[in-house]
């Protein structure tokens, strides 16, 4: 009777585990469905709490190789992903970007987009740009086309404004926002959009000065690099989540914010703690095989070897492992 007992406690025991798994891949879009904002957190169809872990693919003109669906399959399946952020180039110097190229760009997206849907996942649709303030047609006429094209489908983010540097909040960033989320809401009322903060999307207390009024699901960005930001810039973070704003890391380094090494991996470990204690999303920087402290894939990975564990560096191996604790 005792090792009966014992084997239906380790029965239990198992199931529970499984059950509170947060590994992130199981955390998909057929299990949670609209996702909306309450308070200050992420809650799916049933009004639960929702916690996306995931990768953010790196600018789409310079790394178009996994800008697809064996990418994708491997992101979710391997990287442990619930989410993935497709960062759509906007301007570049010599390489292009959606001012230029519009067809191209839109063609890419398009392929990372209906391979998350395949695959039952998040998709964050970043407009990748410092700019994006000088590229208001731009960013109104892009975000009408894809707004159009998935009104209404779960898996859909949309991210306003990738990372502003020095623009003012009040006068410039906000009355940007306004506009672009009154062309998504034009198409989509539902899904849930982001919008960039101050100082490369890290001066969250300014806009929680003065938040965005009269909408429904919107966030606000943070991005941090483990290796130059630290305590300070959490206990930012933690004011503006105190007085209400919700808070989404589309953007993360485990390295120095240029994406050089070293790894830092205790002041990592002390971000995702924050993360997780405040139910907040976030997304790794980034899927690439260029030859940088940040980059998740060693140099020349292909499209069908991301996330195999053989091909992971140093931050890709932290990352996945943290997406699937």
């Amino acid at each position: 009777m005792k090792f009966v007992l014992a084997l239906v406690g380790l029965v239990l025991t198992c199931s529970v585990d499984i059950s509170v798994s947060k590994d992130a891949a199981l955390e998909t879009v057929s299990k949670h469905g609209q996702l909306s904002v309450q308070g200050v957190d992420i809650v799916d169809e049933n009004g639960e709490k929702v916690q996306l872990k995931g990768m953010s693919l790196f600018w789409d003109v310079w790394m178009p190789q996994y800008y697809n669906k064996e990418a994708i399959d491997g992101i979710h399946d391997l990287c442990h992903s619930n989410v993935v952020r497709a960062a759509m180039s906007v301007e570049t110097e010599y390489d292009g970007g959606y001012i230029e190229t519009p067809e191209d760009t839109l063609e890419r997206l398009y392929a990372v987009v209906d391979a998350a849907i395949e695959d039952d996942i998040y998709v964050i649709i970043d407009w990748h740009d410092h700019e994006a303030d000088q590229h208001l047609n731009y960013s109104l006429e892009f975000f009408d086309i894809v707004s159009k094209k998935y009104s209404g489908v779960p898996n859909i983010i949309y991210e306003t404004f990738n990372e502003p540097t020095g623009q003012s909040w009040n006068n410039i960033l906000k009355p940007y926002h306004e506009a672009v989320i009154n062309a998504i809401r034009a198409n989509d009322p539902d899904n849930i959009i982001v919008v960039g903060t101050p100082t490369w999307s890290q001066s969250v207390d300014q806009a929680a000065a003065n938040p965005i009024t009269g909408q429904k699901n919107i966030m606000y960005t943070l991005h941090f690099y483990a290796g130059t930001h630290k305590q300070w810039l959490r206990d930012t973070a933690t004011n503006a989540l105190n007085n209400g704003i919700p808070i989404f890391v589309t953007e993360y380094g485990t390295v120095n914010a240029d994406a050089t090494d070293p790894v830092d991996e205790a002041e990592s470990r002390l971000w995702w703690d924050w993360l997780d204690e405040h139910n907040l999303s976030y997304a790794n920087w980034a899927i690439s095989d260029k030859l940088e402290g940040a980059s998740a894939l060693v140099a020349n990975t292909t499209a069908a070897e991301t996330c195999q564990e053989e091909f992971l560096t140093e931050s890709g191996r932290l990352v996945v492992a943290q997406n699937k604790a």
